[in-house]
């Protein structure tokens, strides 16, 4: 059944990959987005790549919420994938495809802020007088500093106008904008002056304890004369030796999201930055210039938040390619098609449980007729795991060259010893058949092969051994007996046995 809304109480702030936006007021419900026409859905979006039905959003009490319909690529909300999610004002909707439509949820209360502003010009040009001009020229400034921010130019091309457009707001003599470093300090990030120039970061010194008052108030400072101020502002050392007057500093936080439904489910997030501005002069400000100044600090964390997130899913997904291909890589050192030998057949799989792992086999002939084959189980996953056992493939192929299999143990054994900074070892099986059924092996630590023989299964050995990598003194030591006809060897790693 779909449901009517009285009135738009939320809009989507839709961006098409061209970079232009446009505003859709939610006004029924279910909300239907995808690739199919105006018969499937509300909202059209023109990509291949996006279902033709990928996602919904539904009324949930007081809310919104957001359901996948099953896009082939996923739903993302804010950087992360979801099924369903409630919404918060500012949520970052996106379909799991680079450079692709992204929508933007917004509350109308969340957006009052710089609505009412606007609809202020008809009050100020109304009661006219000097001051209706100041007033139109600065709400000109905040639309033109609001379009800046959401602009395709380089970001620090957009802070510094941005600055630019409120020391004009403000006629401060200069303006900081500062993001977080470790700890808990801020550094310039981007630094301008009335003139329009920008000055060396390392000149200048923002008043410390209005920072620290607006990190710890969670609020916008804004003094116009200190003078007045408290005393700690009005005797901070950076103060009295710039002989400044007037201050504002304005702390600009990502969103974060509650349990909860509705507006109080949102609190602000991690500080992103601030946006500092200080003047020698006494200043003047209206309850106009402040909300302007409030606007514009919004807008400038909501830029802020996204070029982060933006920041962010970019390094996820270099991630995600290098870890491709450091798993095509790996997959390629494994044997492919494993041949059958005059006296020996093979066979063997792997399956990494992420996309690269510590296990390995291999399986290679040597130059005296016999055939060799290893397991080994690197400690740990993930890509460490992974590039060890590249490393310990490349040593044991040694042997094909006659290196002796118990010389190269040991050899392996006190190399990865002596690096104890790398943290892993591993636990390996090493065996080597001849036509003849004798059969030699060493074992470190790794669980013992399965012998099948006619009904009967036992395991190779039952005594214990260490792997390579944590004893140092530990010695190696080869093992014989013989293979009759018809037996089989099953060799596996404890991923098997874990998974029980």
């Amino acid at each position: 059944m779909i449901e009517h809304s009285p009135q738009s109480e939320w809009a989507l702030e839709v961006i098409a990959p061209d970079g232009s936006r446009q505003q859709i007021p939610l006004t029924q419900f279910p909300f239907r987005m995808g690739r199919g026409g105006a018969g499937e859905n509300h909202l059209q979006l023109g990509d291949g790549r996006i279902s033709r039905r990928c996602a919904a959003i539904v009324r949930d009490g007081e809310g919104c919420r957001l359901r996948d319909r099953g896009n082939r690529h996923g739903l993302y909300v804010n950087g992360g994938r979801v099924t369903e999610k409630l919404l918060e004002d500012g949520d970052r909707i996106g379909f799991g495809i680079e450079g692709g439509w992204e929508i933007v949820f917004h509350r109308a209360g969340a957006q009052a802020s710089v609505a009412e502003l606007l609809t202020r010009i008809g009050d100020i040009s109304e009661r006219g007088g000097a001051g209706s001009q100041s007033g139109l020229s600065r709400l000109k400034l905040l639309l033109e500093a609001t379009g800046l921010l959401h602009s395709e130019l380089p970001l620090d091309s957009v802070l510094s106008m941005m600055l630019d457009h409120a020391i004009a707001i403000t006629q401060a003599d200069r303006g900081l904008l500062l993001e977080p470093e470790e700890g808990s300090a801020l550094r310039v990030r981007v630094a301008r002056n009335s003139g329009g120039e920008s000055p060396q970061p390392e000149t200048l010194k923002p008043s410390q304890t209005a920072v620290h008052q607006a990190v710890s108030r969670r609020a916008s400072v804004i003094t116009e004369d200190l003078n007045l101020a408290g005393v700690d502002l009005k005797d901070a050392e950076s103060v009295v030796v710039q002989s400044l007057r007037a201050v504002v500093a304005i702390p600009l936080y990502g969103g974060t999201h509650g349990q909860g439904a509705g507006a109080a489910a949102m609190q602000r997030g991690e500080l992103l930055g601030m946006i500092y501005l200080d003047s020698r002069r006494i200043a003047a400000f209206s309850a106009l210039d402040r909300q302007i100044l409030d606007a514009l600090g919004m807008e400038a964390a909501s830029i802020l938040d996204h070029a982060r997130l933006v920041a962010r899913e970019r390094e996820r997904q270099r991630l995600e390619q290098e870890l491709t291909i450091a798993r095509e890589i790996q997959q390629a050192l494994l044997p492919r098609g494993l041949k059958d030998f005059p006296h020996l057949a093979v066979t063997g799989i792997q399956l990494p449980c992420h996309e690269v792992g510590g296990d390995y086999f291999d399986v290679f002939p040597m130059g005296d007729g016999r055939v060799a084959f290893l397991i080994a189980d690197v400690s740990g996953k993930g890509l460490g795991a992974a590039l060890l056992t590249t490393m310990l493939q490349g040593a044991l192929s040694a042997m094909t060259l006659g290196a002796d299999a118990v010389k190269v143990f040991n050899h392996i054994n006190r190399f990865l010893c002596q690096h104890a900074e790398v943290g892993r070892y591993a636990t390996l099986f090493f065996g080597l058949l001849d036509e003849d059924g004798e059969f030699e092996y060493i074992r470190a630590g790794h669980p013992p092969p399965l012998l099948v023989r006619g009904d009967q299964v036992s395991e190779l050995y039952v005594e214990g051994s260490f792997p390579v990598g944590l004893v140092a003194d530990a010695e190696y030591a080869a093992a014989r007996m013989r293979l009759e006809p018809e037996d089989t060897l099953v060799l596996y790693s404890d991923g098997v046995t874990e998974a029980e």
